[in-house]
């Protein structure tokens, strides 16, 4: 096993403990830049969120 394979299964078991708050985490945290980017990039944004709130669905389950 190598160390990569250690820190991803780490951190799946991490986000299933605490899936809501990442999920939370992803939203407030784009929430943030799209405030501080003037609202221009809001459909970028809402995309990276959507990915990486699915992401965090997919993973540990």
């Amino acid at each position: 096993m190598s160390i990569f394979d250690d820190i991803k299964g780490k951190a799946e078991e991490l986000i299933g403990e605490h899936r809501d708050q990442v999920k939370d985490g992803i939203e407030k945290a784009g929430d943030f830049v799209d405030s501080k980017t003037g609202d221009k990039f809001t459909d970028r944004i809402d995309g990276v969120q959507k990915a990486a709130s699915d992401f965090v669905d997919g993973t540990g389950r």
